[in-house]
Formats: structure tokens, sequence, C-alpha cells
């Protein structure tokens, strides 16, 4: 788990968590000492009491010995030999991950054995009710809540995931070891267990050696649903009914959900060329696949349960309906008279078109046999039908002496007859082989999926089964209600400027000028023009560039697929109400073209479509857009009719903190989503705001009931979007424990803040001292990295951004133009580089000088006063708090030493002092005695892995220094990637 997640700021005991580090670290040193010898491992073990009496030194506040110490270390390191910095580096990279390993296993270990744990359902749910909040409008606002957890692919998560599964099995292995009924052969089998998985881990080449494609980081998002978020909703929702029904007497509707999933895998094409049209329509029909193969599963295990012997009236009619029906068929596929498929028999639910064909696929194979159905001879005692399909056996046989089993048979036999029949049609379409399923052959609807299960459940409830009714079935339904027919529905993205050449090719096509040399006016009156008017716009004949003929693709593609499979078009560097239009424009354009040629409307849908403010200017300009959209008739009737009246707007974390600073773009945040709440409740709109946070607190990650605590009053009414990242996914939703516990804080920060906002500044005053500390804070952060001439070279000298783009963690390009400058570097290694060189400069430069600043001016007393009573501002200095005390001024220093050219020293020197005035002026202001005093889980952490982390930072600069000098050598590069992994894993967390 990383240092930004929830439970980290509880007091814990750590008596458990060091015996499993000890367990761990000494099964590896068995496992090194085996497979690299003994004489290595006394340098290892030589280094590592180096780094950890500098260490006990530094904490000592015995600074001289401590540097002593440190030289030695670095001597040490520019000793060794390339093998040995390779293997000294791979070595401590695992330590440094196994203890990683046992922090998350004591956070869940902590969580299961407390009586009252804070945060969960059960406990905000009796807060509220304390707080004067009636069980009516707690059960209401608690079923009506809509959070959305969009898991993307941005590149941050380092580990491969081949070794993210032999983590995960080394997580069950030491859950399994709490167990005290294990005897002493039970034990020894687990110590096993533990030595192969830990030599498997050793043997593994640690290093991934081709870049990820979209389809691959697709699978990952997709394997992180199988693995762990399959298991995690159903026991998340049991938590939620069971505190509902506690508490206001009623459980949890069975197929309401208060949290479901989106994704921005293999959708997500802003500055990525590899993500083409083509591979978000696979990707789409993939997650469908992998939702019906996850149902097919839990059906085969299902069926062994509802065995009863007693059904409702409604179950027999509809069970004897595809009785009849099968041996009516039966009969005509005997006779020569049907085809050898079936469809849906006894509900009612009309399924959608088909969709369009899909090029090869690499798919895991499995055998796929036509339906065989035989006729057996009736008797006075049964009938009976049999059918074998895909290996699986069924027998569907009707007794007059227990016709509940009977029913129940049929209809879960017909359920998995259809979902085979879904599933193996999605095959053909994804391999482009041809596909002759009717319609009523398959499912394709989430309706089409839950009403069997309904009635499944509706029976048994009223035939004295309510018991076996609330178990795998109740389960399964959750599921179906949560996943869909999807898993995630998948969001599209493009930057605003690729529609913008779009319609520029079209306007010059028709001889109508060139689009984007309008003025924001008669932008809006031709957009509004042409989406009133009921022909399409772009002419079928039309020849473009490659560029813009994959954005008309993607809009085709996404008529295609409809809102069915598909969330929201988000549009990135979005700046004017045109940008929305233009969206709305093409995307009208592309469902008139395919349902023409189809002859039919096309499946589900428009998308919503979303506008992503994300630099500190577009940030300011937000609610006025908003305002300029709403008053468009067009679009307010649009809104209404095909969006239930409900806007969506996103906000940037990354963009905007690599702008301005994160001070000053977390005041921007918070000021533009105030605005763009007050311009939707203005025209009568609901809104929903979209929270792009990264992973890192550079790039507005923290803890989740942190986050959404601190957003202004209002802007959370029971909705919100927001990204989980890279690492981050792993980290909270790698393993079910860690899941269950994440969904339960997303539900229960935003039912706080729904109906118990957070409180606003207390005056006004306060306001005008945060646009004082922004404005000092941004000239400071601004001057630094923008104008000062000498920053970029400082910046590509003292951090290792320049070799991030070999760690091939991710499809994207680190650049979004082909320019050399920080401006067009993203967020990710920008924020990824300082995190390596312990300096993780974003999160906090330009935040000493605003609170100094603001503190001369006379409100040091307003300061502390807004830390206690302003959640919004006591978040924002908490997290930089947080960060302070993971920075290190001696690491930091030491790459400035061997790597910087003694003519930009004095820039890491000032920004050093500047990092120094920041610890003063933001313990000032908490009113604390010294960083993460309030954290002092937190800090014991990050004390723990100094001594594998140090001697990290200190090989990594050794390596960059000869690298730089050979920078054809693989094996330094490698040896310098794996530094880089091993930093991330002490750090625990990334870009």
């Amino acid at each position: 788990m990383t240092d930004t997640t929830d439970d980290i700021a509880e007091e814990i005991s750590f008596q458990s968590f060091d015996d499993d580090c000890k367990l761990l670290g000494n099964l590896l040193n068995d496992v090194l000492q085996r497979e690299v010898g003994g004489r290595f491992m006394e340098k290892l073990e030589r280094n590592r009491i180096l780094a950890q009496s500098a260490c006990n030194m530094r904490l000592a506040g015995i600074e001289d010995t401590a540097e002593l110490l440190e030289k030695q270390l670095a001597l040490e390191m520019s000793k060794m030999t390339l093998e040995e910095a390779l293997t000294l580096a791979r070595a401590f990279s695992h330590y440094l991950n196994l203890m990683g390993i046992a922090e998350t296993h004591h956070r869940v270990r902590r969580a299961r054995s407390m009586t009252h744990l804070s945060k969960s359902c059960d406990d905000i749910f009796n807060q509220l009710l304390q707080g004067e909040v009636s069980p009516e409008e707690l059960y209401s606002t608690v079923c009506k809540q809509e959070v959305e957890i969009v898991l993307t692919a941005h590149p941050t998560q380092i580990n491969r995931r081949t070794l993210q599964y032999k983590h995960i099995r080394i997580a069950h292995l030491l859950d399994y070891n709490d167990r005290p009924d294990l005897t002493h052969e039970d034990r020894e089998m687990l110590i096993e267990d533990l030595v192969r998985e830990i030599t498997s881990i050793w043997q593994t080449d640690e290093l991934r050696r081709h870049k990820p494609t979209p389809v691959d980081e697709a699978r990952a998002g997709l394997n992180i649903v199988e693995q762990s978020l399959w298991k995690a909703v159903p026991h998340y929702l049991r938590r939620v009914s069971n505190a509902l029904k506690k508490h206001t007497g009623k459980p949890l509707p069975l197929t309401c959900t208060p949290i479901k999933f989106g994704s921005w895998m293999g959708g997500d094409r802003d500055g990525n060329p590899n993500v083409t049209a083509k591979v978000t329509r696979d990707v789409s029909l993939l997650s469908r696949w992998m939702a019906i193969d996850l149902y097919i599963r839990e059906v085969d295990s299902l069926r062994f349960e509802l065995s009863m012997n007693q059904c409702s009236d409604r179950m027999l009619k509809v069970a004897n309906d595809i009785l009849v029906e099968d041996v009516s068929w039966s009969t005509k596929v005997i006779n020569g008279q049907a085809p050898t498929t079936r469809g849906i028999v006894g509900f009612g639910s009309k399924p959608h078109d088909h969709l369009r064909a899909l090029p090869m696929w690499d798919l895991p194979k499995r055998p796929f046999s036509p339906l065989s159905i035989t006729q057996r001879k009736e008797s006075s005692q049964s009938n009976a039908l049999s059918f074998k399909e895909n290996g699986n056996n069924f027998s569907l046989a009707a007794s007059s002496d227990t016709p509940g089993c009977f029913c129940m048979s049929q209809i879960i036999a017909n359920f998995f007859r259809c979902l085979t029949r879904a599933r193996r049609r999605l095959e053909l379409l994804l391999e482009d082989l041809p596909c002759e399923y009717d319609p009523w052959d398959y499912y394709e609807t989430t309706e089409q999926l839950l009403e069997p299960l309904l009635l499944c459940y509706e029976s048994l409830q009223s035939c004295g089964g309510g018991v076996l009714a609330d178990g795998r079935l109740a389960d399964l339904i959750r599921r179906v209600a949560t996943f869909g027919m999807v898993l995630m529905k998948l969001d599209l993205r493009q930057e605003s400027g690729r529609h913008a050449e779009t319609l520029d090719a079209v306007t010059k096509y028709l001889d109508m000028g060139t689009y984007s040399g309008w003025d924001e006016e008669k932008k809006l009156e031709f957009l509004s023009r042409e989406l009133k008017g009921k022909r399409p716009l772009v002419p079928p004949t039309i020849e473009v560039a490659p560029d813009v003929k994959e954005v008309l693709d993607t809009f085709r593609v996404a008529a295609e697929l409809g809102s069915d499979s598909l969330g929201a078009y988000v549009i990135s560097m979005a700046s004017n109400a045109s940008d929305v239009l233009a969206v709305e424009l093409l995307q009208k354009d592309a469902r008139l073209a395919v349902s023409g040629e189809l002859g039919r409307p096309c499946p589900g849908g428009t998308l919503r479509v979303v506008p992503l403010f994300e630099t500190v200017k577009d940030l300011r300009g937000a609610g006025s857009v908003i305002r300029k959209l709403l008053s468009i008739d067009w679009y307010r009737e649009h809104i209404i009719k095909n969006h239930s009246g409900h806007q969506e707007v996103m906000v940037g974390y990354s963009d905007s903190g690599k702008d301005a600073g994160r001070f000053t773009a977390a005041w921007e945040l918070y000021k533009a989503q105030e605005d763009v709440v007050a311009a939707c409740n203005e025209y009568g709109i609901k809104v929903t705001l979209f929270h792009g946070r990264g992973g890192s607190i550079g790039r507005g990650g923290g803890p989740t009931y942190l986050a959404i605590q601190s957003q202004p009053p209002g802007s959370l009414m029971g909705t919100l979007r927001s990204t989980e990242q890279g690492e981050m996914v792993q980290a909270k939703f790698g393993l079910p424990h860690t899941a269950v516990r994440q969904l339960e804080i997303y539900t229960t920060a935003v039912l706080l803040a729904t109906l118990r906002p957070p409180l606003p500044p207390r005056e006004e005053k306060w306001r005008n001292v945060m646009e004082e500390i922004s404005k000092i804070s941004c000239q400071n952060y601004r001057s630094t990295v923008y104008e000062n001439p000498e920053f970029l070279a400082y910046f590509h000298e003292a951090t290792p951004q320049a070799e991030l783009g070999f760690l091939n963690i991710g499809s994207r390009p680190t650049r979004r133009k082909s320019t050399t400058g920080i401006g067009h570097l993203r967020a990710i290694p920008w924020v990824f580089a300082w995190t390596q060189t312990r300096f993780v400069l974003p999160a906090w430069l330009g935040v000493g000088a605003g609170l100094k600043g603001a503190c001369e001016k006379g409100f040091t007393e307003d300061l502390k006063a807004m830390y206690k009573e302003w959640p919004f501002f006591q978040s924002t200095v908490d997290l930089i708090e947080m960060v302070l005390g993971k920075a290190d001024i001696p690491i930091a220093e030491h790459y400035d030493e061997v790597l910087v050219s003694e003519s930009r020293r004095e820039l890491g020197a000032a920004l050093r002092r500047e990092l120094l005035t920041t610890e003063k002026y933001v313990l000032v202001v908490s009113g604390h005695e010294k960083l993460s005093e309030n954290n002092r889980s937190l800090r014991r952490l990050i004390e723990s892995r100094l001594p594998y982390l140090n001697p990290m930072n200190m090989l990594q600069v050794e390596v960059l220094k000869r690298l730089r000098s050979d920078d054809d050598n693989k094996k330094l590069r490698d040896a310098l990637l794996i530094t880089i992994n091993g930093i991330a894993a002490g750090m625990r967390n990334t870009g």
C-alpha cells in the first residue's frame, strides 16, 4: 500500500509488521546466499550497516558523523564492479518491495482486528444519525449515490505484471501465516512456499523489455477486476447493506450499487498516437468478453446451489415456456426444419443489434462445439431434456415431485446457454470471423442478464429460501448491477485542438473557410446551426489527412458502440464553449452516418461530452465556459433530454500543478469548482465533478477521504467521478481486502460531503490571504521553473528524467510535442524524476515563499486559524507536510555534487534553502514541532525503509555518472532502471 492511502494516519502497532519484515528479509537473505554467494552477501550487509548507522546518526542529530558514514557508503559504491552494482541494486530493490508487501498486509490485518473501524459505513452512518440526519434521509442518500472510479493507464506502475502476481501471492501467504491453528508442519510448508516465491522473484527479469501496447494496458486493468474487484464488490455491498439495515431498518436494494467503475485504458488518445479507433473497438469488445466469461464461471458454481424443490408460480410458468420451446425447437432440428442455434426464451427483453465485426484478435482459446441436443423418451414421471455446450453438461429434468428443482434447472440452463453464445459471438467478432447469431441467441444488455437472476431470487424469497437467495445468487446479482455487460465503461479522451483540425478539414472542403480562424461567436453560431440540422455535415467522399481520419474514425466507433459500452468523451485542454459543441457536432454527424448505413438507430445513446480544464488560465475560465454553454438553447435542451439534466465537468490536477505549483493549483481548483457549481445552479442543471487526480502529492494525489472532505461545499451532491492511476490502482485495489476498504472510504466520504458539507472559509479575509499566498507562491515557482535559463539544464543533470523513457512502463510518449522545454513535458515524468532524487520539488516549490510572505504581512494567526477551522486549507498543508517528510536534503545534495555542473550547483543549493524555508513555515502554520508529528506511523514506516532506500540512491548516482560517459552500455542502463524500480518501491509512489 502506498503512503497516500487512508489508514496511514491511524496509529498501528508495529510488532507484527516488524516480524513479517524480519521473516521476509531473512528468507531473501537465504535465497541470495544460495544465488550470489557468501562473499557478495558480506559486501551487501556492510553497505546496509553503513546506511543504517548513518540514518541513526541523523535521527540522533549527529550530522557530522552521519555525513562521514554517507561518504564512506558512496565510496563503497564507487569501487563496485558493474556486476556487483547490478546485483546490489536488485537485492535492495527486492528488500523494499517485500517491505511494501508487509506494510500492505499489516493494514489488512489491523483492519480485521478492530472492533470499530473508523470511516466505515457503520461508523459514518452512526455519526450522521447522531448529528440529526434522519434514517429516511440517510437511506435515500446512500441509495441515490453515484460514484465512479475511473482506472487509467498513466505510466506510473513500475512493476511488471508478472512480479505483481508474485507479490500478491506472498501477501496471501502472509495472511495464511496469521492463522492461529497452523501446525508445525503447516508452517514449514508455508515457509517453503515463501522461499519458492522469493526465489522465483529473484530469477525473474524485473525490467520490461518492450513498451506495453494500449491493449496490454487494458488487459492489466481487466486483470484488476478479475483478481480483486470481482471478489471485493459483493463484500463491500454487503457491508453497506448490513450497515443500512442496522441503522435504518432497511437493507440496500439488491440492484443498487453506490460505486461503479470506468476506464481510460484503450480510450485515452490525448497525445498518444498508439490509441486508435481500432484499439478502442477491440478493447471495448474484450471487456465484454471478460465480463461474460466471469459470469459463466459464477453460473457454473451457482447451479449446484440452486437445487430447491419449490418455486414460485411465475418461475414455473417461465420454465414451462422454456421447456415447450426447447422440445418444439429440438424436434424441428431433428427434422431439419430449424437452425442449430436458438435464442433466449421466456423473457421479454429485446436484445440490441449486432455490433460490427472486429479485426483479428489474440484470445485465450476455448474448445467450442456446436450445440447438440437430444430428445429423450417421455415417461409418466419425467420429461427430460439435456444439452452439452463447451464441455459443460446440463440436464433439464422435470418431475412432478420436484417442480422447483426442475424450474431452477431450466432457468439456469437457459441462462448459461445464452451467456455461452454471447461469449462465442464476441470471440468471432474479435477474430474477425463470420458471426451469424440471431439477436435472440445471446445476452447483450444488463437488463437481460438481471431478469432470470431476479426471477430466481424472487422465487427463493417467496418459497422460504431467503437465506439461500441472499448468498451466492445475491452476490451475482450485485456484480451484474455493478459491472454490467462491460465491467468498466470506456471513456474516450482527445485534445481539443484535434477536433478543431478536423473541422478545419471539413469547412475547407465545403469552401466555408477555416474553422480555427473564426472568432468564438462565429464558431458557436456555425456549430449551433449545424447541430439543429438533420443532415450530416461531413461528406462521405471527403479525403482528409491521416490524423483527421483517425478523429473521424473514433467518432464512428463511438457511434457503433454507443453509451452501452462507452462512458464519457473527455476534451483535454478545453478552454471555450465551442470545444464542447465541436465534439457534440462530430458525434451527431457520426451517429447520423452510421444509422443511415445500418438502416436503424445506433446502439445506446450519445456519449456525455466532458470538458477538462487543466491549466490555471483554463481553470479560471471554467465557470464562464459552462455558463456560455448552458445559455445556448440547443445545448441546454440536449443536456436535459439526453443526460437527465446532468452536466459533467472534469478538473485536472497534474498540468495545473506543473503550470503554477501545487499550492496555486490547489487554490485555483477549489475556486473553479465553486464557480462551475454556481454556473450549473443558475440554470437548474445538476453537476458531477470529475477529478483527474494523480498518485503523487505533486499531481493531486493523497488520501481519498482527506481529498473528498476538503472539497468546496456543494460540489459533491451525491455524485463523484475520480481517476485512479498507475501504481495507485494496484496499491488500492490489487487485493480484495484493501479494495473493500477503499470502496467503503469512497462511499462514506462522499456521503459525509453530501449530508454534512465541509465548512467554507469562515470569513472573506481568509480568501484574501489565500490569494496573497497563491500569488507569491506562483511567482516563486514560475520564476524558478520557467524563467530561470539554467533550470532546464539543471533538471536534466540532477535527475534521471532523460533515462526514464527506457523503463517501458507506458504506451504513450513522455512529451505531448517534440520540444525540449518543461512546458510540453508530461506531468508524470516531471514528478517521477524529482521523486527519484528524493527532492520531490513539484510538491513544495513556491509553498514556503507564499507562507513566508503571508506571515511577514501579519497573517500568521489567521493562517493558524485557517489550519484549524478550514478543511481545504488543513488538507493542503497536511499533504505538503507529508511530502516534506519524505524529502531528503543530503541525498538531493549528493546528486548535485556528483552529477551537476559546478556552474549550476548554486541553483541546487538555493532550492535546498527554499525547501528548509518551506519546512519552517509549514510547521509554523500547523503548530507541529517536527514534520509528520500528527502521523507518527508514516514517519516510522519511512524510517524503516531508509537502510535500503539510501544505498539505492547512492548507487543510482554512481550508475548515472558512469552511464553518462558510456551511454551505450546496456548493462549500466539495466542497473540504472533497477535502481529506479527500487527507489519507486521505497518512496511508495512514482509520478
